[in-house]
């Protein structure tokens, strides 16, 4: 019997410790990388432990082709990339783990998955991704879900200028999150936002002040909590990050059309110097979640809440981000791997919440790998 065959589609931020993660939890497997800019796994990792492939995985007829070979892909692409590498999946016939921030809506693509009988798993990280996971499983908890909110953010330990912020993970999503149009549900009406919209102070013991403002983290979401009242994700950054971003959002520094006569658009550019200025390797960085779900169980309304709080791991100099995102993916590729998972199609993650044995597997591994979560019961 061969060894189980993974192909990790993008390797960044947090591929980088996904990758290593996936080595060890997995010693037998062989793990591929695919990428166009292959240096910075070839600095992390010793000749012949991982293969490697150089190319830019856009090109999908070669991608499919690559795809093929392989039992498992986790999908790190760019979000811009997300869905076309989910659909190439699909074609090669090959489960995936998707972690890409895509613009479109996967589900979309859940009865061609479930005709070519893969198991595709998206919006596989953080929020999306571990915030799913626990709003299904308050979900499953109630009779009636009436309110979801979630509030999250990666931030250094202290706020440093000019933004407040230092780069975790890729900034092409980055700015997509700023960017992005975003549907929420409001008084029991589905209706859209400006990204960065909805700015308010929340305050968090040991940390502070911190603001919070709509992005697009409610996703599939919305196709399978049906009877919200309120359900929105709103980013957590210091104080006064929106208003500077708004400023160059407003001045066209986040636009995609290139400039005339250039080769280059102001979004690349400042790409390009958001990664040069803030990925401040001498920076620590948190994780901050807070999710609240309300509804009702035999006529009595309950709140369950959950908080995450992670830091900078010192010891494995890993970023609470990279901790963060890739210990939950990793999660859902081993009950992927051992076949705990067996429906076909599109599974968003809070489906695995829901299901409490599953819930209860990634919250154990998340818990060893020292991911942890608080939960609290409240009766109104």
């Amino acid at each position: 019997m061969r060894n189980l065959r993974i192909l990790v589609a993008g390797c960044g931020h947090v591929g980088l410790v996904l990758v290593k993660e996936l080595t060890k939890i997995l010693p037998t497997a062989e793990i591929t990388v695919v990428d166009s800019n292959l240096e910075r796994v070839r600095e992390e990792f010793r000749e012949n432990e991982l293969s490697l492939i150089q190319f830019n995985i856009s090109e999908y007829d070669r991608l499919i082709s690559i795809l093929k070979s392989f039992d498992l892909v986790v999908g790190l692409a760019p979000g811009k990339l997300g869905y076309q590498t989910t659909k190439a999946c699909i074609e090669a016939r090959t489960d995936m783990v998707d972690l890409s921030y895509m613009p479109e809506d996967p589900l979309t693509l859940s009865e061609e998955a479930s005709k070519a009988g893969v198991t595709i798993i998206p919006d596989c990280g953080l929020a999306p991704g571990l915030s799913n996971i626990l709003i299904g499983r308050a979900k499953s908890l109630l009779e009636e879900v009436e309110e979801a909110i979630i509030l999250v953010g990666g931030i250094p330990e202290k706020p440093v200028p000019p933004l407040g912020y230092k780069v975790t993970w890729c900034v092409e999503d980055l700015i997509e999150e700023y960017t992005r149009n975003v549907k929420i549900v409001r008084d029991g009406r589905l209706t859209a936002e400006k990204a960065l919209n909805g700015l308010e102070l929340v305050e968090f013991p040991d940390i502070g002040g911190l603001e919070a403002f709509y992005t697009d983290g409610v996703r599939t979401l919305h196709h399978t909590v049906k009877t919200v009242k309120n359900m929105w994700e709103k980013t957590l950054r210091y104080p006064g990050h929106a208003e500077k971003i708004k400023l160059l959002r407003d001045l066209g520094f986040l636009d995609e059309q290139k400039l005339e006569g250039k080769d280059v658009s102001p979004r690349e550019l400042t790409i390009k110097l958001l990664e040069e200025k803030l990925s401040l390797p001498e920076v620590k960085d948190l994780v901050l979640m807070k999710i609240k779900v309300s509804g009702k169980e035999k006529n009595k309304l309950l709140t369950y809440s959950y908080t995450l709080l992670d830091r900078y791991d010192d010891k494995e100099k890993i970023t609470a981000m990279a901790r963060t995102t890739a210990y939950t993916a990793s999660a859902v590729i081993q009950l992927l791997v051992k076949g705990r998972i067996k429906e076909k199609g599109i599974i968003p993650p809070e489906k695995l919440g829901m299901d409490e044995k599953l819930f209860n597997e990634i919250m154990a591994y998340l818990r060893k790998k020292r991911v942890s979560v608080t939960d609290f019961l409240s009766r109104c």
